[in-house]
């Protein structure tokens, strides 16, 4: 079988430690900027953002990646590298062209937008996010560039540069926010967030930057190529249509969800952004590794005469994913509070901000492995051509969320938590839905495969939520009236058990995926060992 149609599980461990360092830096990002400005002000600040942000989800990183790189691995099985990177230039100078036209609106109809996105907010505060937002808009055109270098270079099974990309986004964003916001004002009071917004742009420059020098050596030449009546590009855009829902309905959630939150108060905005931070974490360094390196393969799949591997490869990512993600899931929702505090209470942030941050973590953790499942199956339907299919139902998730934010917010006084229910279920239930009618088209989708897996990683949990439980109990007893103390060792003998535990149980269950894992590292250290 050709390279190019296996599952590289060695390739998803290199995009999980690139994505562990990105998602580590962008904690680091969220720390050092609510402790310098407090939630309060990080809540205008992180409005701004979302919109931009948003567009990055909706055209970069979900529907233009997910169609260039579809379209992208099928040219090159069809017709060779020559072609795809024609199609490469192609589709650069599109993206150039309509993405800055975007930003140009985004910063003429800001006001509108941000008045829409937080209508609780004072005009004051509203008028300020209205700035940051112009700032922050051109944002959409370097991480859309980015998006499509990453795209081809994963199709290439050049895994590493890319996955490092968003590291050098938070570097520069880090970087840049903390160099212009003390320029702008020296105390870091409110004008100081404009430096943030300068080092958001920084961050994506850089990880545009970071990425060519792989892209050269993959043999691209990039030349400005305004032949936009080509088979490739249309195909392109018509994946995209129905992806610019389908592929971000969580991200579409959220978003949702910052509005609603907007009536709670700015703080409600970071607590949920907080919560769903550390949620990126696994998603990003589970989830988005195994849909990065199932894509191209399960594309070159369809493209081919023989198809039958493309239903047990799909089968295998979403067992990896329930495999890495469900005790992630365990251990967020009983290790939320001492994980929060450990890592934002400081500054400004304060006892109150964990608490209500660790009720949203939990309340999100519950949907964790439907996240992840989203992110590898939703890409699928577009490498068969059903593009329409995850569209459909993200339209219904969309609207469940707009119904059960109204009634947990404004109903059952839920508060923030209930949006990140309400989240939760939606991601649930289409997660669900794009299963079974993936059973069809897959045709050997290895269903009972994927209930065991499920079942005997469910079983393996237990033993792990039952020593998590133990720790929180005993731990205040032997570290009495030691906050950081105490929570960094609930946090460190807590994951180390639980880890532990959990491979253990999943070894005495049998699960497949824990004896390919170790089956790797051993071969990995054998290697070393060799040398």
């Amino acid at each position: 079988m050709n390279d190019g149609k296996k599952l590289n599980t060695r390739a998803s461990g290199i995009i999980a430690i690139a994505v562990m360092c990105s998602r580590v830096l962008g904690l680091v990002r969220e720390v050092l900027f609510n402790s310098l400005f407090g939630t309060a002000a990080m809540g205008l600040f992180l409005i701004a953002f979302r919109l931009p942000n948003l567009l990055r989800d909706l055209f970069a990183e979900g529907a233009l990646s997910t169609a260039f790189v579809t379209v992208f691995s099928q040219k090159i099985e069809k017709e060779g590298p020559s072609a795809a990177w024609d199609l490469a230039s192609k589709m650069l100078t599109l993206a150039t062209v309509f993405m800055s036209a975007i930003s140009l609106l985004g910063i003429v109809f800001a006001g509108p937008l941000v008045r829409l996105l937080a209508p609780g907010f004072d005009p004051a505060d509203a008028g300020f996010t209205i700035l940051l937002t112009q700032i922050m808009y051109p944002f959409i055109l370097l991480v859309s560039l980015a998006a499509l270098v990453m795209g081809a270079l994963n199709s290439r099974q050049i895994f590493t540069a890319p996955a490092m990309a968003s590291s050098f986004f938070n570097i520069g964003s880090i970087a840049g926010g903390v160099i212009f916001g003390w320029l702008i004002d020296r105390s870091f009071g409110r004008n100081a967030l404009i430096g943030l917004a300068i080092g958001t742009l920084v961050g994506g420059l850089l990880q545009l930057l970071v990425q060519m020098p792989s892209l050269h050596r993959a043999g691209f030449r990039f030349k400005p190529d305004f032949r936009w009546k080509d088979e490739g590009i249309q195909k392109i855009l018509t994946l995209m249509v129905p992806s610019v829902i389908a592929a971000s309905a969580v991200q579409v959630n959220v978003l949702v969800n910052s509005r609603f939150a907007s009536y709670a108060g700015a703080e409600a905005v970071t607590w949920l952004n907080s919560a769903f931070r550390l949620m990126q974490l696994p998603i990003g360094v589970f989830g988005v590794a195994v849909a990065t390196i199932t894509l191209p393969v399960i594309s070159r799949i369809a493209a081919d005469t023989d198809t039958s591997r493309f239903g047990p490869t799909l089968g295998k990512a979403m067992r990896l994913a329930v495999f890495l993600t469900l005790p992630s899931a365990v251990g967020l929702w009983f290790l939320a509070n001492p994980i929060i505090g450990l890592i934002y209470e400081h500054g400004h942030f304060i006892a109150e901000d964990t608490r209500q941050t660790a009720l949203s973590l939990q309340f999100y953790a519950i949907g964790l492995v439907a996240y992840s499942g989203i992110k590898v199956l939703s890409p699928a339907f577009y490498a068969i051509d059903r593009k329409w299919t995850p569209m459909l139902v993200s339209f219904a998730s969309v609207g469940l969320n707009l119904a059960l934010n109204y009634t947990f917010m404004f109903h059952l006084d839920f508060g923030h938590r209930g949006l990140a229910l309400s989240t939760t279920i939606c991601a649930t239930l289409n997660f669900i839905a794009l299963y079974f009618l993936m059973m069809g088209p897959a045709k050997k989708l290895e269903s009972g495969k994927f209930m065991g897996t499920i079942l005997r990683c469910g079983a393996a949990t237990i033993p792990m939520a039952l020593v998590c439980q133990g720790i929180l109990k005993e731990m205040p007893r032997i570290f009495p009236n030691q906050g950081t103390l105490l929570q960094a060792t609930i946090v460190a003998a807590g994951v180390t058990a639980s880890v532990a535990v959990y491979l253990g149980a999943c070894l005495l269950l049998r699960v497949e995926e824990t004896q390919s894992a170790l089956d790797i590292v051993l071969k990995k250290l054998g290697r070393r060992r060799a040398s």
